[in-house]
């Protein structure tokens, strides 16, 4: 069965993710799975000491050095237990089914491609453990925005039921797909949607046109813009001035908010995000 996924570390984010997950899985009637990733680098599974192979002789202090990683690492998968214990507390408490638990060893990339399968909608924060401070994302944002095959829930701020959404409209095939992918899906379902597109083409607006149809034949009130200008500044602006709490846009398209989402960009999407971004696949 697929599951909602929401990965969560020691970061103060973690709230957040378990609501916006909660939301979410009960929006889609699927079960909810919490995932946390002891991080290889971090905490490897093998100690490394050929750094100090100038210690001679000196084994005790080798053997000494390799005792304090594993019980260093032994304490920091008794953390994560309790960290997924605690978040599976605290959705109990809002009366949340029991979710799933897991926890792996290595990196989070690797550990949520093995579980592909198993997911329909994967849930992280903006920020994680390394990287507190609301202009910063975590390092696993961008990796996991282009390394996954399922969309993905940028979780940022309090989590706040969404009333209406802002839809950065491309005119790209995979955005189209999204367009299919958000009327029939009951995530989203009825939500008010501003579909908007930045410097598009006449072609683009009537693709925007077809996109306002599909979505209002599916129960969407639809409201469409055409701005000019700095895409992530107009994107940005529209956002704040219309109060929408959750901005979606597709993983890739064929335009300037491509290079907008992914690659070394990424960070311009979510730095400044006030409201959670919903990337599609």
């Amino acid at each position: 069965m697929s599951h909602v996924i929401a990965c969560i570390d020691g970061s103060a984010a973690a709230d957040t993710i378990c609501d916006h997950a909660a939301w979410a899985a009960r929006r889609l009637d699927a079960p909810l799975m919490l995932l946390h990733v002891l991080d290889e680098e971090r905490y490897p599974s093998e100690p490394n000491l050929s750094g100090s192979i100038g210690l001679g002789t000196r084994e005790a202090l080798l053997k000494e050095l390799a005792d304090l990683d594993a019980r260093r690492n032994r304490l920091a998968l008794e953390e994560g237990k309790a960290l997924l214990e605690a978040a599976k507390e605290r959705l109990a408490s809002a009366g949340q089914p029991t979710p799933v638990l897991r926890q792996r060893h290595g990196k989070l990339l690797d550990a949520v491609r093995e579980l592909d399968d198993e997911t329909r909608l994967l849930v992280i924060g903006k920020q994680g453990t390394d990287h507190p401070g609301h202009d910063r994302i975590g390092d696993n944002v961008e990796k996991l925005i282009r390394g996954v095959d399922r969309s993905v829930l940028v979780a940022v701020g309090a989590f706040k039921a969404p009333t209406g959404l802002m839809l950065a409209y491309d005119n790209s095939p995979s955005m189209r797909d999204g367009v299919r992918l958000i009327a029939s899906s009951p995530l989203l379902r009825e939500l008010p949607c501003h579909l908007v597109q930045v410097n598009g083409s006449e072609r683009d607006r009537e693709g925007a046109a077809w996109a306002a149809r599909r979505l209002e034949d599916n129960g969407h009130p639809v409201t469409v813009a055409a701005l000019k200008g700095d895409v992530e500044t107009e994107l940005h602006l529209y956002q704040e001035e219309h109060d929408l709490d959750l901005v979606v846009m597709g993983a890739y398209g064929h335009s300037r908010i491509r290079e907008f989402l992914i690659g070394s960009t990424t960070d311009r999407l979510i730095r400044h995000a006030r409201v959670p971004h919903l990337i599609l696949r």
